[in-house]
C-alpha cells in the first residue's frame, strides 16, 4: 500500500492540530485450545497463550508509535468468550480464571482485555449461569478484566429474564465499586446483535470464527472532523458537508491500516479489522458531540440532532470503505456521556435527556453508553431501558448496546468522576413510571418477522 506525500502531510496535520489518534490496537486471542474442566489449569493455559501471543505488544505499538509518529493510545486484549472456554458450574471457578486473565494482562502491559462473556440471547446454560453469578464480584476485584454479554439478536428476539438477571448485576456491581461511584459498571456492556471483531472496549470479544490471533484496530478523529467541517464553512450543503466527512474519514482509515499492517507483521497474526468509530475522549475539541454543533445544532440534542448523526455514522462508513478493505468492527460514531465534553454539557443544559439518546442510539454505532442513573434506580427499571435498547437493535438489525452505571448514593444532578478516558458524568434523571409488571413476565420476546413469503 503506497501513501503519497501529500497524504503524509495531512495526516500530520490531523496528529498536531485535530486529536488524530489510534485509539487502540487490539489483539484478538483465540482461547478453543485453552478449555479445561480444572480451574486451575484453564488460568494457566489462558495466561500462557496471552503471555505468549500479547508478550510483545506494547513494545511493538511504542516502536510503530516513534517510527511513524502517530499516536497509539491504547494497547488491549479481546479474547474469545469465556462462557464458550471454561466448562465450570461453579462461579468461583470463573472467579479464579479472571483473576489470572487479569494478571496475564498486566504482565503484558495492555489496559483493558475484554471476553468476560456470555451468549445468552436465547437462553442460559448452567455454564452461564456460573459466569454472570461471578460478574459483580470479578468486576469489582479485577483491574483490568471487561464484561459483555448478549442478550438479543435480530434472529432470536430478546431474551427478558437475562434483561432483568442484567439490571440486579448491575446494581450489585455498582455496590460493591460504590467508592468508586460504580466503576465497576463502566466495564459491563449488554448488547444486541454484538460483531465478533469490535476492538473497543468494553464490550470487545472475539468472536468464535475468527483467526487464531489477529490484530483489531481502533481509529478515532472526532477532532479531524470536526476541524474540517470548521473549514467548510456554515453557507456549504449537508451533501457538502458529508462529502467532507468522507474524505476526512478516508485520510484516517490509511493511517490505521498503515499501522494495523505493520502490527500485524510485528506480531506474526493477521490483519483483522479497523474499525472507523468516531469514539471521543473528555479532551475539549475530541468530541462527536462538537461535529454535531459545527454542523449547525445549538447543541447536541436540539431538534435535527438524530438526523445530523445519521449522516455523520453514514459518511464515515463510506469513507472508510473505500479506504481500506479490512473496514468492520462497530464502524460509525460513539455518543458516551461521560467521555465527550460536549455531551456532558448538553446533558446539563437539559438539551439531551435519557430519551433523546435512546432516539439517537437508533442511528449510531453502539447505544446507551457510559450514562449515569440514580443510585435507587430499581433493577426493574434498568432491565426495561436495557430491553428497550435491545428492541432498537433487534428491530433494524443493528449492533445496539447499553453501559449504565446506577451511581451508589448519587442523585439526579449529582456527579460521578472515574478519570482518564472514562472522564466524569451528570447523573440524569429517569421517567419514575413504573414497569415492573412488564419486565417480571419474564420469558422471551419473540423475533420479528424477516419476510412473509407464498
Amino acid at each position: 500500500m503506497e501513501f503519497t506525500s501529500e497524504e503524509i502531510l495531512e495526516t500530520v496535520g490531523m496528529i498536531a492540530h485535530e486529536h488524530l489518534d489510534i485509539r487502540t490496537v487490539t489483539l484478538g486471542i483465540s482461547l478453543w485450545d485453552c478449555s479445561d474442566p480444572d480451574p486451575k489449569r484453564c488460568a494457566d493455559k489462558i495466561s500462557d497463550k496471552i503471555i505468549a501471543n500479547a508478550g510483545k505488544l506494547a513494545e511493538s505499538a511504542r516502536k510503530i508509535e516513534t517510527n511513524l509518529g502517530l499516536p497509539i493510545v491504547n494497547t488491549r486484549l479481546s479474547l474469545t468468550p469465556l462462557g464458550l472456554v471454561g466448562p465450570f458450574t461453579n462461579p468461583d471457578h470463573f472467579l479464579e480464571v479472571a483473576h489470572a486473565i487479569d494478571r496475564a494482562a498486566a504482565e503484558v502491559g495492555v489496559n483493558f482485555v475484554g471476553g468476560y462473556t456470555a451468549m445468552v440471547q436465547k437462553g442460559a446454560t448452567r455454564v452461564d449461569k456460573a459466569l454472570l453469578a461471578a460478574l459483580p464480584c470479578v468486576l469489582s476485584s479485577t483491574e483490568r478484566l471487561c464484561a459483555s454479554v448478549c442478550l438479543a439478536s435480530t434472529a432470536t428476539g430478546i431474551n427478558i429474564d437475562a434483561c432483568l438477571e442484567m439490571g440486579k448485576a448491575i446494581k450489585a456491581t455498582a455496590e460493591l465499586t460504590a467508592a468508586q461511584d460504580g466503576l465497576g459498571c463502566a466495564k459491563l456492556v449488554v448488547f444486541a446483535n454484538p460483531v465478533d471483531d469490535n476492538p473497543f472496549m468494553a464490550g470487545a470479544f472475539y468472536g468464535p470464527c475468527e483467526p487464531e490471533t489477529s490484530v483489531l484496530v481502533g481509529v478515532s478523529g472526532p477532532g479531524a472532523v470536526r476541524r474540517a467541517l470548521e473549514k467548510l464553512g456554515p453557507e456549504a450543503s449537508l451533501g457538502e458537508v458529508a462529502d467532507v466527512i468522507k474524505k476526512t474519514a478516508f485520510k484516517i482509515t490509511r493511517a490505521g491500516e498503515l499501522v494495523g499492517r505493520r502490527m500485524a507483521e510485528l506480531l506474526g497474526a493477521e490483519l483483522g479489522v479497523l474499525d472507523l468509530s468516531l469514539a471521543p475522549t473528555p479532551a475539549e475539541g475530541d468530541s462527536v458531540a462538537q461535529c454535531l454543533e459545527t454542523m449547525g445544532l445549538g447543541m447536541a440534542g436540539a431538534h435535527g440532532t438524530t438526523a445530523a448523526l445519521m449522516m455523520l455514522n453514514d459518511a464515515v462508513k463510506k469513507g472508510g470503505v473505500f479506504a481500506s478493505s479490512s473496514v468492520g468492527g462497530l464502524s460509525g460514531a460513539f455518543i458516551p456521556v461521560s467521555e465527550d465534553a460536549a455531551m456532558i454539557r448538553a446533558v446539563e443544559q437539559g438539551a439531551i435527556t435519557i430519551d433523546k439518546l435512546e432516539a439517537m442510539t437508533a442511528v449510531c454505532s453502539v447505544g446507551l453508553d457510559m450514562v449515569a442513573v440514580p443510585g435507587d434506580t430499581p433493577a426493574e427499571t434498568l432491565a426495561a431501558i436495557i430491553a428497550d435498547e435491545m428492541a432498537i437493535g433487534v428491530a433494524n438489525r443493528k449492533t445496539t448496546a447499553v453501559r449504565i452505571i446506577p451511581a451508589p448514593g448519587k442523585k439526579a444532578g449529582d456527579r460521578v468522576h472515574f478519570g482518564g478516558l472514562l472522564g466524569e458524568a451528570p447523573v440524569m434523571p429517569l421517567n419514575p413510571t413504573p414497569c415492573v409488571g412488564f419486565i417480571r413476565r419474564g420469558g422471551r420476546i419473540p423475533a420479528p418477522l424477516q419476510a412473509l413469503r407464498n
